[in-house]
């Protein structure tokens, strides 16, 4: 039976127990980090200071390389640290820490990815308005109110995970401070915070989903009736990023927290989650530089700036 001193430190499992597997998860997870940290990093500056780059849409991928940079960074150097030092122990207001700033640019970038088939939809089907109802002021507001309601679900669901009582069991299934395996180590009842966490997740996820299929069926609607198929070929070329990222990441969000608990299996789901806190938003610059002619030409005109000034520095 379970005593009832609270525990001051958690242990993180990992992704594995087998000590053979601890320097390939390194190596393989220090490469995606570094590709994910620079190719955010590379696109949030190109967003912010090319010319080329200064619209709505690009104004929102810039967001969305700060939100992915925010939710590697708090996972993956943590993990690899462990396996540097050899210790898995976090502190428990670390532990909170660490919760807090994941929830906060994940359910934010939830909001996003429908706000940004919004905008996908405004510029198919309103073309002619677009810069209108999209204006830069309108976008910095968006933003804004976005990383506000972000800011007030994660400290609303860290708050009722962290006041339930952690006794002796403190060695969290997972590769980071994740809600359901903390759940699963609580002596108290976790009711409560089971209602609260579904409620986040239909609202943050379903419902998000929900309006972003309604915007590109929309979308697809008016690119039907598009006469040329050169008109076509445009139209969906501006989407296929997106959607390809929709789909992977609502995926995997969808298929980690809308389940009853009765359904959890926490080996599995620590592998599946790698795909929306790791794997997702290293994956987002790339899709968006491949299928993009101005990130392109942007990228290009950036690592000339950078080669050139590098030049004059040595001469």
């Amino acid at each position: 039976m379970k005593n009832n001193s609270q525990v001051s430190e958690f242990i993180i499992l990992g992704l594995s127990n087998n000590p053979n597997l601890e320097t390939p998860i390194f190596i393989l997870f220090l490469i995606i980090y570094v590709i994910g940290f620079t190719g955010n990093l590379v696109i949030f500056i190109l967003s912010s200071t090319d010319c080329g780059l200064n619209t709505p849409m690009y104004f929102f991928l810039g967001f969305l390389s700060v939100l992915d940079l925010c939710s590697i960074s708090v996972t993956v150097p943590k993990m690899l640290t462990c396996y540097i030092t050899k210790s898995k122990v976090i502190s428990f207001y670390g532990c909170a820490a660490q919760l807090f700033f994941f929830l906060w640019p994940v359910g934010t970038e939830l909001l996003l990815l429908a706000v940004m088939a919004y905008d996908r939809y405004i510029a198919i089907v309103n073309p002619l308005q677009y810069a209108v109802i999209i204006s830069r002021r309108v976008c910095i507001n968006i933003a804004a109110a976005l990383t506000i309601v972000g800011f007030l679900n994660s400290i609303t669901q860290t708050y009722f995970t962290f006041r339930l009582p952690y006794c002796d069991d403190n060695k969290v299934n997972h590769f980071f401070c994740e809600i359901m395996p903390l759940l699963k180590l609580a002596c108290g009842d976790t009711y409560i915070n089971e209602i609260v966490s579904f409620a986040a997740d239909f609202i943050f996820a379903i419902c998000c989903f929900i309006l972003t299929f309604v915007s590109y069926v929309f979308i697809i609607s008016t690119i039907v009736k598009i006469r040329s198929a050169e008109g076509k070929r445009k139209a969906f070329s501006t989407c296929a990023s997106h959607i390809t990222i929709v789909s992977m990441y609502y995926g995997a969000v969808i298929f980690t927290y809308i389940r009853p608990r009765s359904s959890l299996s926490l080996e599995k789901d620590k592998i599946i989650s790698t795909l929306y806190a790791v794997i997702t938003p290293t994956l987002n610059p790339i899709i968006y530089s491949l299928r993009n002619k101005e990130v392109k030409e942007a990228f290009k005109k950036f690592a000339r700036r950078v080669m050139e000034n590098t030049i004059q520095k040595l001469y």
